[in-house]
């Protein structure tokens, strides 16, 4: 069976393609499993910070043993980057495969900008998912990288070559999900989801990149987008 580790930041279509790989009947899920382990660390007074905390373990050691827990079926972990603090161990994620989901950061600040106050580099997951991404293939491994623009472009075909990739076949049940959420959501899906509870499929195609409106927006767009891009040339092509 096959256990697979979804990498991305927020704003990034990663509760879409939970979604996706959930509603296929050989898959189980998992939303954002140290979640609340990273606001216990951090104390960062998020949405819905005392919910979280109480909904999951708080311990990053009982998070990982869940993860690596012998299954009966696929897993799909659905992990925020900047989850993953220097203190939470890493060789776990020789026993997934590992995916890298990105987007391109204009779109990721200006939706994280409309749900989140006061937030920097840190909070949006770039410099944490090269660093993980170029930490595996250092040790040897050979994570992929798949881009959200690239999957709203043409969801069949990106989804094929993305479970040809992870030895999986395709299955058509990945193109839609029931529309009000999926049992798996973490609480904060209250806060978040709400777009995507009414979805029953993945959007089309993003316009133009959005206009950042504030100085310091385009400053985080420039400290960014390199991050990004050095990314975004090892994904896998449409």
């Amino acid at each position: 069976m096959t256990k697979i580790a979804m990498w991305s930041g927020p704003r990034n279509l990663s509760t879409a393609l939970m979604y996706s790989f959930g509603n296929r009947a050989d898959f189980a899920v998992v939303d954002e499993p140290f979640y609340a382990h990273y606001l216990r660390e951090t104390g960062l007074a998020h949405p819905m910070r005392n919910d979280v905390l109480a909904s999951q373990p708080q311990d990053a050691d009982q998070v990982i043993q869940s993860l690596t827990n012998p299954i009966s079926q696929h897993f799909y972990q659905k992990h925020m980057c900047q989850h993953m603090l220097p203190s939470v161990p890493r060789g776990w994620m020789n026993t997934v495969k590992n995916v890298f989901l990105i987007r391109h950061p204009a779109r990721v600040i200006a939706s994280f900008g409309a749900k989140y106050e006061d937030f920097g580099l840190a909070d949006i997951g770039f410099s944490q998912q090269l660093e993980l991404f170029e930490m595996l293939r250092a040790e040897g491994h050979a994570p992929l990288v798949i881009d959200s623009a690239d999957i709203r472009e043409e969801p069949e075909p990106m989804l094929t070559k993305l479970c040809a990739a992870l030895d999986l076949s395709f299955d058509p049940a990945m193109l839609s999900w029931p529309k009000g959420g999926h049992p798996s959501d973490g609480i904060w899906a209250a806060h978040w989801y709400n777009a995507v509870h009414s979805s029953t499929g993945f959007a089309g195609p993003e316009g133009p990149l959005p206009v950042l409106e504030t100085e310091a927006q385009q400053e985080l767009l420039a400290k960014a987008l390199p991050l990004y891009e050095r990314l975004a040339a090892q994904k896998l092509a449409p």
